[in-house]
């Protein structure tokens, strides 16, 4: 069963997410080595990291064993990856070995968007999530699965590779619904009033290609943080 929580502001939300991370990965550790997280970018998954960038909870987290990585990425070299956004968010800023930011490989290390995915499925292949986070479209799309396209029903593979996205960049990679499932805990973070609409039709729940990308993912558990406005509150 989904548990939603509601803030406020889109600030206030952010900042909740950001915190709840860190005692996560605080709480696992005395549990378990390694932790492997799957973070998103966008406003609200960027801004969840540079919420925390000066919280002294930072250095309570042994980050010599925590593995980050991606829920989708542009297939692209520019500043709007979203693995380079959250590096100057916060990533550059912690005591995280550079061998535990696991990156989606660029056009010139890799030559299609295809090699890519299979490169990124292969590293992923036996990495059990404790914690994915995903950010939401208005259209209801996740990581880079998006409504009425195929992608969402790719099984087998860790990730899968995206192109003529209707989302630019044209290309991009993508873990595929079963990896981002793989996950002890799901954790959709959204604002906005924008996403009110996808946010209800989500909750609603379902099955089937007609159905939304953000209703058919969900982990073991799953946690919706949400502003007011995503929640269809009007405060």
């Amino acid at each position: 069963m989904d548990r939603v929580l509601i803030h406020p502001t889109a600030d206030l939300t952010a900042r909740s997410a950001g915190v709840r991370l860190l005692l996560a990965l605080m709480e696992r550790q005395a549990l378990e080595v390694p932790i492997h997280v799957a973070l998103t970018g966008g406003s609200m998954g960027i801004g969840m990291l540079e919420a925390i960038r000066d919280e002294p909870l930072v250095a309570a987290v042994d980050w010599s064993q925590v593995h980050l990585w991606w829920g989708d990425e542009r297939f692209a070299e520019d500043a709007e990856r979203n693995a380079s956004q959250a590096r100057d968010a916060l990533l550059d800023a912690l005591p995280i070995p550079a061998e535990n930011i696991h990156e989606v490989a660029r056009p010139g290390e890799v030559d299609t968007v295809a090699v890519a995915a299979e490169v990124y499925a292969d590293a992923v292949r036996d990495v059990h999530f404790a914690i994915v986070i995903l950010g939401m479209g208005p259209d209801g799309h996740l990581a880079s699965l998006f409504p009425g396209r195929d992608e969402i029903e790719i099984g087998g593979v860790g990730a899968v590779a995206v192109t003529e996205s209707p989302k630019p960049p044209p290309e991009r990679v993508s873990l595929s619904r079963e990896k981002l499932e793989d996950a002890d805990e799901v954790w959709f973070v959204a604002a906005g009033a924008d996403k009110a609409e996808a946010v209800a039709a989500s909750l609603a729940g379902g099955e089937g290609p007609e159905v939304l990308p953000v209703a058919r993912v969900r982990g073991a558990s799953t946690l919706w943080l949400l502003d007011a406005a995503a929640a269809g509150i009007d405060r």
